[in-house]
């Protein structure tokens, strides 16, 4: 049976509850309000369906609040924090409400002695490391700077792993208000490498070999000869790259192990046909190197024409497969004839494919669709998964399905229906109520 959601009038009712008890501020029904949380530029898809109204929760309590009316009335809720979705993960296929936890964005804990801290879900991770920075720790995660991505938590084997299984659930099993993160030493010594390569099966190879060798590197990304072009096109490093494949790594740790982990890796470079090698000399010349790896999407968001739009998906395989996957996918991608480039945090297997074209040209689209639906079906025949870090919301059901297959989906189902029985919470997204 479907999930049956408020009415009009319903919904009516509800925001004149919550605006009562929450403020008048606290829930908006403006039109562009409405359009910015239920559509996105980065997203794959997006559908005409946008959200009835917007929610400004300030803490934990009024969460709750918002909750409990929006059960009442069997409105679906869609969590919105740094507004990333890259498959349509916050998009709102059956109205409802969307809560935005903007105001939701401080520090609430550190515990130093501990290394962790707690914090609201808007607290993002840049803002987080400069504000805990004199206590010696650090929050070890990098990525794009708009993105909020959750860490590594303490151990324990105290039954069910129902915190990893919130982590990746979209939203569709419930609302996380708090989290407590692992925190860790500032490194002695930090540094960035980055490393030219002839082709980009030779940058994939290379990265491969880094891996297998045991280099200890704090992060490993590879961008094409096309996302280079971007950078410098859009200008915004303030600096020339040279338009070739190209490898940025990140060392970290004490002064002579960076020096030891820079050499290795210039070393094995060498083996497969690696061009120039530069690395930082001082702290500043590490984030200028850095730098292109930070602006790449938004390089590329830079650029279009009016009417483009990009398409940016992932996939991650074993390591071993990397080298096959990026050289075919690069190939299928170039014969596109379109705009489009491969970059990604390779040191896991998870490479990202950006495509930029016509929306309005139903032929551009569906030559697009199927260069990212090879490059998907590719990855599960390696052994991979369709998606290593943008998640399935709307855009990859059916790849999920095919990764997965019906009776773990099944079991999926199952979970969620136990925990959300009316599927409020972000419905649409993963998996269908009805296979």
């Amino acid at each position: 049976m479907s999930p049956q959601y408020a009415t009009k009038r319903e919904m009516e009712k509800a925001i004149d509850e919550l605006r009562a008890a929450l403020g008048e501020e606290a829930i908006s029904t403006d039109d562009e309000d409405l359009h910015r949380h239920g559509y996105s530029e980065w997203s794959s898809i997006n559908i005409d369906q946008l959200p009835v109204a917007v929610a400004y929760p300030k803490s934990t309590e009024e969460v709750s609040q918002l909750a409990k009316v929006c059960h009442k009335f069997k409105i679906p809720m869609i969590p919105y924090s740094g507004g990333s979705s890259l498959e349509a993960n916050f998009s709102a296929p059956f109205g409802g409400m969307s809560i935005d936890f903007t105001f939701m964005d401080q520090v609430l804990a550190l515990h130093a002695d501990d290394m962790d801290v707690v914090v609201q879900p808007s607290v993002p991770w840049m803002s987080l490391n400069d504000q805990i920075k004199d206590s010696g720790l650090f929050f070890p995660v990098d990525p794009g700077p708009s993105w909020n991505k959750c860490c590594s938590l303490w151990k324990s084997s105290a039954g069910y792993n129902l915190t990893n299984l919130f982590v990746g659930s979209e939203g569709t099993l419930g609302i996380v208000t708090e989290i407590t993160l692992k925190l860790a030493v500032i490194p002695q010594e930090t540094s960035v490498a980055v490393v030219t390569f002839p082709t980009i099966r030779d940058a994939a190879a290379a990265a491969s070999k880094v891996l297998r060798a045991g280099v200890p590197v704090a992060a490993m990304e590879i961008m094409d000869d096309v996302q280079m072009g971007v950078i410098n096109k859009a200008g915004s490093t303030h600096r020339k790259w040279k338009e070739v494949p190209t490898m940025f790594f990140k060392f970290s740790g004490t002064k002579a192990g960076v020096r030891e982990n820079i050499q290795l890796v210039r070393d094995i470079s060498k083996t497969h046909k690696s061009g120039d090698f530069e690395f930082a000399k001082s702290a500043e010349e590490g984030k200028q190197l850095w730098s292109a790896r930070k602006e790449s999407l938004w390089s590329m968001m830079a650029i279009r024409r009016e009417g483009d739009e990009v398409w940016s998906t992932d996939v991650a395989v074993p390591i071993s497969r990397l080298p096959d996957i990026i050289e075919i996918s690069k190939k299928e991608m170039d014969d596109l004839g379109l705009f489009a480039s491969i970059l990604g945090h390779i040191g896991d297997g998870n490479f990202h494919e950006s495509i930029m074209y016509n929306s309005k040209d139903p032929k551009e689209r569906a030559a697009v669709e199927k260069c990212v639906h090879d490059m998907v079906e590719r990855a599960l025949e390696m052994e991979g998964t369709c998606t290593g870090e943008h998640g399935i919301g709307l855009g990859k059901k059916a790849s999920l399905q095919k990764e997965l297959g019906f009776d773990t989906i099944n079991v999926m189902r199952s979970i969620k229906g136990a925990l959300d029985p009316h599927w409020l919470m972000n419905p649409g997204k993963i998996m269908d109520a009805k296979a």
